[in-house]
């Protein structure tokens, strides 16, 4: 529910932002006696909800702390994939000579025109979550810090917002990792990592996870001597063990990234203008570890600080954040949750469908279930990593469960386009075509997995695959090959044997 204020007054591009999302001359509304429904958040999930429920009529308010659009306007999906573009350029003009491409003279990166940009993209994306929108959509719109006053009502500072449903849509915020000094040291966060104007010469990445990749590897890209420190044993822990395998290697191989995994950190302090890290190694080797920029990208975890549940009747816990059964309504019937703020799983995506729900269910009488969701998600690196469905590590632990790879080093457009790391990889069910879950890791990856999402959706399994034509040549006939595979495993030493008894007395 509050997006920090970390934006710079002299940036003609946050000041278009800020008259978009945090209007300075707005006024707040004048309450209406009864809502039907409150939004505590102005992020995805919030903005979702407030939306449709206005739409179909419903009187609605929106209380909104920070700015509107949320993580993933300000600090999330919209920067980190602008800065990622211009990094894809830049790595793209480097390996040109691979495609018999030479370019003479020195290949020169502009990183404050790269965060500029940025930040106009940010904004000029900006007036569709602007508050000036959702007026005109007949939201009540407050700028002021939200909390539950009791089961029914809202304050928003010191004005009482009554209701008969509400949501909680209070997004999520960085986690901070308790180590020794990086307090007083202070560290960026994606809450301030796009502010910046210049590129570190060193920069260290706490944290292997999707974010703490996609920025190592677009500072990589951008010049940067980029290490990555990880506590756990491989990045990307959360991922199949081969994809996070393929793009650790191309990390370390390509863009030249220190990747220390099973390290701790055990102290941070300054020593002039650098900072110092102090890694303890698997095995109890010590290192240090000097940059001149920290990102922490260590998780992130709910923001319920201060929404006063208690007194709602509303049961949280500081890890899992709002507690909500499997229709998106927490231990106060009247209130519903939906995004960060109750779930892990942390996608722009994932919040906009959650807040369908609690929109049906809260207003509507459904009995919309968010485990009925099939979501996917993406990890932006190069190559990208996509998911959908039962995890790997699932998978392989069940002996009832196929699985089938195709790799892209058999695919005649990746092979064309240099770009042959990676697979499409499907797990179904033994005796079944029914497709439970799916990896791909190559270039577009995240384009790629929706094809495979469709089908789950649908109900459609890999020998309907194996018969949808796609055009030649494209990566994406790697998932109709799948189903080539699977066809062929059905064809056993009986079934060949009858096929050669017909064509004998056929012919």
């Amino acid at each position: 529910m509050h997006t920090a204020l970390q934006l710079t007054a002299d940036d003609s591009y946050d000041r278009l932002l800020l008259q978009q999302v945090r209007p300075a001359d707005w006024i707040n509304p004048q309450p209406a006696p009864r809502y039907h429904l409150v939004v505590l958040g102005g992020g995805t999930a919030g903005l979702v909800t407030a939306a449709a429920a206005a739409g179909l009529g419903a009187r609605v308010a929106l209380v909104e702390a920070g700015l509107m659009g949320g993580d993933c306007l300000v600090h999330g999906c919209v920067p980190s994939k602008a800065l990622l573009a211009a990094a894809h350029h830049v790595s793209t003009i480097h390996r040109s000579a691979d495609y018999g491409v030479r370019i003479d003279g020195k290949v020169e990166l502009d990183f404050a025109a790269v965060m500029s940009r940025l930040r106009r993209l940010r904004a000029e994306i900006s007036p569709h979550d602007s508050a000036s929108r959702f007026r005109s959509l007949g939201v009540d719109v407050f700028f002021a810090r939200g909390r539950f006053s009791g089961p029914d009502s809202v304050d928003a500072d010191g004005v009482r917002l009554n209701f008969s449903r509400a949501v909680i849509a209070a997004g999520s915020r960085p986690a901070m990792p308790t180590i020794p000094g990086l307090p007083e040291v202070g560290g960026l966060t994606t809450d301030t990592l796009f502010q910046l104007k210049e590129l570190p010469r060193r920069f260290v990445v706490i944290g292997g996870g999707p974010i703490g990749m996609e920025m190592a590897q677009a500072f990589a890209s951008c010049g940067s001597a980029v290490t990555v420190i990880e506590s756990g044993p491989r990045i990307l822990p959360r991922d199949d063990v081969e994809a996070a395998a393929i793009l650790q290697q191309r990390l370390v191989s390509v863009y030249g990234i220190r990747i220390l995994t099973n390290a701790r950190i055990r102290m941070v302090s300054q020593r002039g203008s650098e900072r110092v890290l102090a890694v303890e190694l698997a095995g109890g080797e010590s290192s240090e570890v000097v940059c001149d920029e920290l990102l922490v990208a260590a998780g992130r975890v709910p923001r319920i600080e201060g929404l006063q549940t208690e007194l709602a009747g509303i049961q949280t816990d500081p890890q899992r954040g709002v507690i909500v059964n499997d229709r998106l309504q927490t231990t106060n019937p009247a209130v519903y949750a939906a995004g960060d703020v109750c779930s892990d799983r942390r996608f722009t995506h994932a919040a906009d469908f959650m807040a369908r729900i609690v929109v049906r269910n809260s207003l509507f009488g459904g009995r919309s279930r968010v485990s009925s969701l099939l979501i996917p998600w993406c990890t932006y690196t190069s190559p990208e990593i996509a998911h959908v469905g039962l995890p790997a590590e699932a998978a392989a632990a069940d002996s009832s469960i196929c699985t089938l790879t195709q790799p892209f080093s058999g695919n005649d457009r990746a092979v064309l386009e240099g770009r042959t790391e990676g697979f499409v990889r499907v797990h179904f069910k033994r005796g079944s075509d029914r497709i439970l879950g799916a990896t791909v890791v190559g270039e577009r990856a995240g384009d790629l997995i929706s094809e495979i999402t469709v089908a789950m959706t649908a109900g459609c399994g890999l020998k309907r695959l194996a018969s949808v034509i796609h055009p030649y040549p494209t990566c994406a006939d790697a998932i109709r090959r799948l189903g080539d595979q699977y066809n062929r495993t059905r064809l056993t030493p009986f079934v060949q044997r009858l096929f050669r008894m017909w064509l004998k007395w056929r012919f």
